[in-house]
C-alpha cells in the first residue's frame, strides 16, 4: 500500500515536471518568434535605408579614336593633325546607359570642337532599347557603323558624306531599337522621331538654296521627321546583312512660303563578311545606295541684276552610292602578310541639275593597310576624283588626285 502511494507521488512529480517543461518551452518559442519578428523588422528598415543612400551599380568607360597623317593633293602637300574623338560611356545600372562623343580637329590654324552625339539609353526588354538625345542616325550603314578612322578601310570618306554631301549624320530625337530571331535568321530594327533637317532657303547662302542641313537645333518648324531602318540577316552565321532605311518630314521653316516643303530620304545597304579558306583570307564587302527627294520650291535668283524678284526652281533630287571591298590574308601563318589588307572603294554623287550646287562626281579609292594590332592601322590610300562640282567652299575643288597616309588608333 505504501509502495502504491510512493509510486503515485512519483507520477505526479513527473506530470508536474512535464507541465513545467512544456510551459517553459512554449514561452521560449514565443520569445524566439517575437525576437525573430523584431530582427526581420530591423533588417527591413536597414535595407530600406541602404536603398535610399547607396549608389547604383555604376561604371565609367573612356573609349574613342584618333588619327594623323600626310595628305598630298594636286594643290598642296601637308601634314595633318587629324582628329581626337573621345567617347564617354557611363553605365548607371544594368539597364541605364549614357554615351557621348566629342571631336577635336585642327582646321584653318585653329582647333574646332564638335559635339558628335550624347544620349541616354534604357533597356526596356532584352530586345528593345529606348534612346533619347543627340544620336548618330542609323540611316544606311556608313555613318552609324563605318565612319571612325580606325574602322574606315580608306583614309577618306566616300562621296555624299560630310560637308556638301547628302547623307544625314546625327540628329536630336527619340528612338526605339533592338533585334529578334526569325528561325535561323535575324533582324535588327530602329524607329525614331527627330527634329529632321532644315531647308536652306537661300537667304544667307544663295549658292546652297534647296540643300538640306542636319544642324536643326532648335527645330525650325513644329513638324518632326519620322524614320527607321530594318536590317535582315538571312544566314545562320550572320555573314550577310541587307538593310532598308527611310525618313520623311517637313523641312521648311514655319510661317514662311516654304513651310509645307517636305523631304523623303531612302537607302539600301549591304554588308557581307566571309572567310575564304582557299585564300586564307577574310573578305569584307560594304555597299550603300541613298536618295533624297525634296518638294519643288521657288528660290530667289541671285543672278537677277535688275532686282525684279525673279525666282528659279529645279527638280530637287539627289543620289549617292558607294561599293567597297577589302581582303586580308588573316589566316596565314606569316605574321607580316596576315596583317596586310587591300581595300578599294568606288562612289558617286549626283545633285540636282539646275541648282547652284549641281554636282556630278565619281571617285576611286585604292588602299593598302597594315594592322599593328586589331585597332591600330597604317593606311595608304590613292584617290582619284573626276567630274564637275557645283559650289566649292573656299574655291577648293574636290576634283583631282590625292595620296593620303593616315595612322589611326582606336582605344
Amino acid at each position: 500500500m505504501m509502495f502504491k502511494k510512493i509510486l503515485k507521488k512519483d507520477r505526479m512529480k513527473k506530470l508536474i515536471l512535464i507541465i513545467v517543461i512544456f510551459w517553459a518551452t512554449s514561452n521560449l518559442l514565443s520569445a524566439q518568434e517575437d525576437l525573430k519578428q523584431q530582427v526581420d523588422e530591423l533588417t527591413n528598415i536597414v535595407d530600406s535605408l541602404e536603398n535610399i543612400t547607396k549608389p547604383g551599380k555604376s561604371k565609367f568607360l573612356l573609349r574613342g579614336y584618333g588619327h594623323a597623317g600626310l595628305e598630298i593633293t594636286d594643290d598642296q602637300s601637308t601634314f595633318v593633325g587629324g582628329s581626337f574623338n573621345p567617347i564617354f560611356i557611363y553605365k548607371q545600372s544594368d539597364k541605364l546607359l549614357f554615351e557621348s562623343e566629342l571631336e577635336f580637329v585642327l582646321e584653318n590654324r585653329q582647333v574646332e570642337v564638335g559635339f558628335e552625339y550624347a544620349n541616354i539609353s534604357y533597356l526596356l526588354t532584352k530586345s528593345v532599347t529606348i534612346r533619347l538625345g543627340k544620336m548618330l542616325l542609323p540611316f544606311g550603314i556608313y555613318v552609324d557603323r563605318m565612319h571612325p578612322a580606325w574602322i574606315n578601310k580608306l583614309s577618306s570618306n566616300p562621296l555624299g558624306v560630310g560637308h556638301g554631301g547628302i547623307l544625314p549624320s546625327s540628329d536630336i530625337g527619340i528612338e526605339l531599337r533592338g533585334g529578334a530571331y526569325l528561325g535561323n535568321s535575324k533582324i535588327n530594327y530602329s524607329a525614331y522621331v527627330i527634329n529632321g533637317p532644315r531647308l536652306n532657303e537661300g537667304d544667307d547662302e544663295p549658292e546652297e538654296a534647296g540643300q538640306l542641313h542636319f544642324d536643326n537645333f532648335p527645330d525650325n518648324n513644329n513638324n518632326k521627321m519620322i524614320g527607321g531602318r530594318l536590317g535582315f540577316l538571312p544566314l545562320s552565321n550572320s555573314s550577310l546583312e541587307i538593310g532598308f532605311s527611310g525618313m520623311y518630314g517637313k523641312v521648311g521653316a514655319r510661317d514662311t512660303e516654304y513651310s509645307d516643303v517636305a523631304a523623303s530620304l531612302y537607302a539600301i545597304d549591304l554588308s557581307f563578311v566571309q572567310s575564304l579558306n582557299f585564300m586564307s583570307s577574310v573578305l569584307d564587302v560594304k555597299a550603300q545606295y541613298s536618295g533624297v527627294n525634296v518638294d519643288q520650291a521657288n528660290y530667289l535668283d541671285t543672278e537677277d541684276t535688275l532686282n525684279t524678284g525673279a525666282t528659279y526652281t529645279f527638280d530637287n533630287t539627289s543620289t549617292t552610292y558607294f561599293i567597297q571591298a577589302a581582303i586580308r590574308p588573316a589566316l596565314l601563318n606569316n605574321k607580316f602578310f596576315r596583317n596586310l589588307e587591300f581595300a578599294a572603294r568606288y562612289s558617286e554623287l549626283n545633285t540636282p541639275e539646275g541648282s547652284l550646287w549641281d554636282t556630278k562626281l565619281n571617285q576611286w579609292e585604292l588602299g593598302l593597310n597594315y594592322w599593328l594590332d586589331w585597332r591600330t592601322v597604317f593606311k595608304f590610300t590613292y584617290r582619284i576624283t573626276q567630274g564637275e562640282a557645283g559650289h566649292d567652299e573656299g574655291g577648293e575643288s574636290p576634283v583631282g588626285n590625292a595620296f593620303l597616309f593616315h595612322w589611326a588608333i582606336g582605344f
